[in-house]
């Protein structure tokens, strides 16, 4: 069985069926008497790394090519660990490739180009990846979201399975939680934990997760805050929304900034870890932040007194006017104490801002949703999903 042959099978077959073709390989060699009696995983490290830099440089960086470079990592541990080594981060590379390259900050010189599908049925929403630059693309799912309304709040559900919306289930990654009047959001994390006593708890038991205790909730560890200015005149205009995002600093917007890239999903003793880099979150065991937490703004749309409406440069990604496109800068300065329903008025021009953040409508149920550094396409999915909310009092 040649190396080509394998990959063709890695790309059809479960992980668990492709380590057993790997074995049996190499027993068939061992049996005919080859001199090649070791296992794929035992390949020299030297060879192995060379053959999968060209697996990754020859994948072109598109989908559904780039199955090659994740069936390589699934082949085994060692092949794991090099394939690690070998793939970039999306904020150097770009690429999501592995299911942590959601919670991995973006580039930073351009924008992830992903797409948003509503289905008002079911109350969901899929996040796909676009594969060209067109807005037809059918793209490449990466995560999903059920809405779930309660008696005085609104959850969406966030998970790696659109079909499996458990808060339990391995395929959880977070959720969005709204206040009563649709006004305040807070976005948690279901991986991303604190250094407190609960977190020391789960760690011994994350190599069996169905044994963790159901008094410590997933999903518990808030990571941004999302609030809507309230129009208590009752204008009708753009609306005005701030972000606080609790586990970026501001200095990781400076040039030699730096946001936390986490390398694995703690809690699923299944998942691997696919990026080199460590988690360091902001809040200590007080639950104080160590450094000033980053900021963002709605960019104020311009007044066109021709069309008669507010406008924004989407640059041809957005083709709908809508009151829920936006487009998020950094905050010329961050907001001190507690985030409020006031203090948000519009800042002067920031037009040479980069834009970090971008979200418009191009048809019924279908919105484009554009991200980069420092936030992660999982942040970017869920301040979008907060826009979906009905909020007069915020219009």
């Amino acid at each position: 069985m040649t190396l080509r042959s394998l990959i063709l099978e890695m790309r059809s077959r479960p992980h668990r069926v492709v380590h057993d073709l790997a074995a049996a390989a190499a027993a068939d060699s061992t049996t005919h008497g080859s001199s090649q009696d070791y296992r794929w995983s035992e390949i020299p490290e030297e060879l192995l790394r060379e053959i999968l830099i060209r697996v990754e440089a020859a994948d072109g960086g598109e989908w559904p090519s780039r199955r090659s470079v994740v069936a390589c990592a699934g082949v085994c541990r060692s092949w794991r660990l090099l394939m690690n080594e070998t793939v970039a981060v999306p904020q150097i590379s770009s690429k999501l490739t592995f299911p942590i390259s959601l919670k991995q900050p973006g580039p930073r010189d351009s924008l992830v180009q992903c797409f948003i599908k509503r289905n008002r049925v079911t109350h969901s929403y899929h996040l796909y990846l676009g594969l060209t630059n067109s807005l037809t693309d059918d793209g490449k799912f990466l995560l999903a979201a059920c809405k779930m309304k309660h008696t005085t709040c609104t959850d969406y559900i966030i998970s790696l399975r659109s079909d499996d919306m458990s808060k339990r289930s391995q395929a959880y990654v977070g959720k969005v939680r709204s206040n009563f009047l649709g006004t305040k959001f807070t976005v948690f994390d279901g991986n991303l934990l604190p250094t407190t006593g609960a977190t020391k708890l789960r760690k011994s038991r994350s190599s069996n997760p169905a044994k963790v205790s159901s008094k410590v909730p997933l999903g518990s560890y808030p990571v941004a805050h999302i609030t809507y200015e309230l129009n208590v005149l009752g204008s009708r205009g753009p609306r005005k929304m701030q972000c606080v995002m609790d586990t970026i600093p501001t200095s990781a917007m400076e040039s030699q900034g730096v946001a936390s890239e986490p390398s694995e999903f703690p809690l699923l003793g299944t998942r691997s870890t696919f990026s080199r880099s460590q988690s360091k979150p902001l809040r200590s065991s007080s639950s104080h932040l160590k450094e000033t937490p980053l900021v963002l703004s709605n960019k104020t749309p311009r007044w066109h007194e021709q069309l008669r409406c507010w406008c924004l440069n989407f640059h041809g990604r957005v083709t709908v006017a809508s009151v829920k496109n936006f487009q998020l800068v950094a905050a010329a300065a961050p907001t001190s104490g507690s985030v409020s329903g006031g203090g948000m008025g519009s800042s002067p021009e920031r037009q040479n801002e980069r834009i970090i953040l971008q979200f418009g409508k191009v048809g019924k149920d279908m919105f484009t949703m554009d991200y980069g550094y420092p936030i992660s396409a999982f942040q970017a999915f869920a301040i979008c999903l907060s826009s979906f909310e009905t909020r007069i009092a915020c219009e």
